[in-house]
């Protein structure tokens, strides 16, 4: 069995989250959705019976330790790989490796790949083959969505764990290990009060490499006695926020945001506001959702809300951040606290819908442009009755073609001014019919 290159793994020299890094299920905490008594995943470690998964969470959560764990719990040769040190000239002598000791040793090869993201379709593309021969047995890592960045075929190939950030209580747990074990602290006469240990466990957002990795900085500092909250604070510094731009979190961060404006919460839409600014997210960006939202949800409910995420687009790009973040902030707020309507854009994909049904039906003679006699002559524009000759401008005649005349795209809600849009066409609906 070949394990990662574990040479270094427990020496003193090694980071601490490394150091404490568990060797088997009864070390590992938190993931209990996975991992509990008669899970899947549990059973099929306990079992040797790992088939190709692929391991998805945010960073700490446990995919390289339970790539450990099942190192140190199967038969079968284990082979790490890196997809940002390695290619597909190492995938090929692998694969070569793996044929080779199953034809002569029937050992099977289990590979993981760590941060498998890394690596582009068409690279992913290598393992394809070999995963469906059962020439190795794939465990992908990754922080990132499968859906959105491991191959179609390969994910279909694959089972997908979803790990989830691990819990105050797990972390705590986690640093008193680090504390007392002779692999981390322990013996070092180093402790820490429990005000510390809850806060670090807290400001860690589920983190385990943080949280032990700012637990050894600490310590480095103090070298002997009791960690305090105020020494904890100052090692942890300011955690950058989780926010991939091109990945997940970003959408979930833009969804969550929409989400609080559409559900009129200017309290959590300028929550997630902040969030998107303190991790470095285009203002921009951010403006040209609002300027979408201002007609998507809002809409004639609020014709001002376009005015106004318009005029935030241009305010930002005038003077840019940080006074850049104020303007966003107004619109926002703006936004949130205005009645909704999606009438417009149901509306218009409505129109769009029956367009890609009907195709191409012929504009009525009576609305069609005449600019010349030839025109006129063949009825371009005849019967058009110009609506500012009739009282109140408004006159009884179709505009739609002829097919679908009785059709209606646009519905106006009772919210906010779009109500007295609707009263306003109801009125002009029964003048036409009067006429």
């Amino acid at each position: 069995m070949e394990l990662f290159e574990h040479g270094a793994r427990n020496a003193a020299d090694a980071p601490l989250a490394e150091r404490m890094r568990p060797r088997n299920l009864t070390e590992v905490v938190g993931q209990q959705h996975l991992l509990a008594e008669g899970k899947l995943l549990r059973r099929l470690i306990e079992t040797d019976q790992i088939a190709s998964v692929i391991f998805w969470g945010p960073p700490g959560t446990g995919k390289t330790t339970l790539a450990q764990v099942i190192a140190n719990s199967t038969r079968s040769r284990f082979v790490s790989f890196s997809a940002v040190l390695q290619g597909v000239k190492e995938v090929r002598e692998i694969v070569a490796r793996a044929r080779e000791e199953k034809a002569f040793h029937g050992l099977q090869t289990l590979l993981f790949v760590d941060e498998i993201h890394r690596f582009n379709k068409a690279q992913q593309d290598a393992f394809l083959p070999h995963v469906e021969r059962g020439d190795i047995i794939l465990i992908g890592a990754t922080t990132e969505n499968p859906s959105f960045e491991v191959n179609a075929a390969l994910l279909s190939r694959s089972r997908v764990f979803v790990l989830e950030p691990l819990q105050p209580a797990d972390i705590r747990q986690l640093l008193e290990r680090a504390l007392s074990d002779p692999r981390g602290l322990g013996g070092r006469g180093l402790s820490a009060t429990d005000e510390a240990l809850d806060f670090l466990a807290e400001m860690a957002d589920g983190d385990a490499r943080i949280a032990l990795n700012t637990l050894e900085v600490a310590a480095l500092s103090l070298r002997t006695g009791c960690l305090t909250k105020q020494a904890l604070a100052e090692s942890l510094q300011k955690k950058p926020l989780l926010y991939d731009k091109g990945g997940e979190e970003h959408y979930n961060v833009i969804s969550a945001f929409i989400k609080s404006l559409r559900g009129s919460d200017p309290d959590a839409a300028l929550y997630w506001l902040a969030r998107m600014l303190e991790a470095g997210e285009d203002p921009l960006f951010i403006a040209r959702r609002l300027v979408i939202f201002a007609s998507e949800d809002v809409g004639n409910a609020d014709p001002r809300g376009l005015q106004i995420a318009v005029a935030a687009m241009q305010a930002v790009h005038f003077v840019g951040l940080p006074e850049g973040r104020i303007n966003l902030a107004q619109a926002v707020t703006y936004l949130a606290g205005a009645p909704k309507s999606n009438a417009s854009y149901v509306g218009v994909d409505a129109a769009l819908a029956e367009v890609r049904k009907s195709g191409a039906l012929p504009v009525p003679l009576h609305v069609r442009n005449a600019p010349t006699r030839l025109m006129k002559d063949l009825g371009y524009g005849r019967g058009y009755r110009y609506a500012h000759d009739a009282a109140e401008a408004i006159v009884e005649q179709t505009h739609l073609p002829e097919e679908i005349a009785e059709k209606r795209f646009y519905r106006p809600t009772d919210h906010g001014y779009e109500k007295t849009i609707a009263e306003r066409l109801r009125y002009w609906e029964t003048l036409r019919r009067s006429k």
